[in-house]
């Protein structure tokens, strides 16, 4: 009896070429599963023009130009039907209830092992959504997470050293918007200025040291 399988194709969306080729390398033993496209920013994603190609974005959270928040905001708007697998150096009890509210299919941590990855990408190219753990022991919302989307956004953004105008830029909102958000920021995480906003991020390990 043949089996009859369906390719699962794959677009990778992360700023180091290590982890691509990495990536590259570990699925090139499937004969299911071929990379399709490869990104190394946010920008690049979006402005992809055969996004209808891809059944699963392998996306990190922490790409240039625009982030891979933003990027997942928009593609749920634009291509709802594709099925995102965040794959981030954070664990899920970081980010997972986050990017399950904006859509992703799934997520992972680059620390989980490849066999995982795979079998992911098989799940997500069947069409199915894999259950996005966040951490049992928290039992209210931490200060940040109490942040909109789109305040989340532009806190993580001031946090990696955008100024309010590259803010505007990214994101397509104006610079009085954006420092409507900023004033937000600082007042759901009590705190008064960018030095505290990034202390508060180091101290909740939003970002590496």
């Amino acid at each position: 009896m043949t089996l009859d399988f369906k390719t699962v194709h794959v677009a990778i969306a992360d700023d180091h070429e290590l982890f691509r080729q990495g990536l590259r390398q570990l699925l090139a033993n499937e004969p299911d599963i071929a990379i399709v496209a490869e990104f190394a920013n946010g920008r690049a994603v979006l402005n992809a023009e055969d996004k209808e190609r891809w059944d699963v974005l392998v996306l990190d959270l922490t790409l240039p130009l625009v982030s891979g928040f933003e990027v997942l905001t928009r593609l749920q708007e634009t291509h709802p039907n594709l099925k995102v697998l965040v794959l981030s150096m954070y664990d899920a009890e970081h980010y997972g209830a986050r990017v399950r509210r904006a859509g992703a299919a799934g997520y992972l941590s680059k620390t989980d092992p490849s066999r995982k990855v795979v079998d992911a990408l098989r799940a997500l190219g069947r069409g199915e959504s894999l259950p996005i753990a966040v951490a049992a022991h928290i039992q209210e919302l931490l200060p940040h997470e109490r942040l909109s989307a789109r305040e989340h956004q532009v806190f993580m953004l001031l946090v990696r050293g955008r100024s309010v105008a590259d803010i505007a830029a990214e994101l397509n909102l104006t610079p009085s918007t954006v420092s409507t958000h900023v004033a937000n920021v600082r007042e759901k995480l009590n705190v008064q200025n960018l030095a505290e906003i990034i202390r508060y991020a180091f101290q909740a390990g939003l970002v590496g040291e």
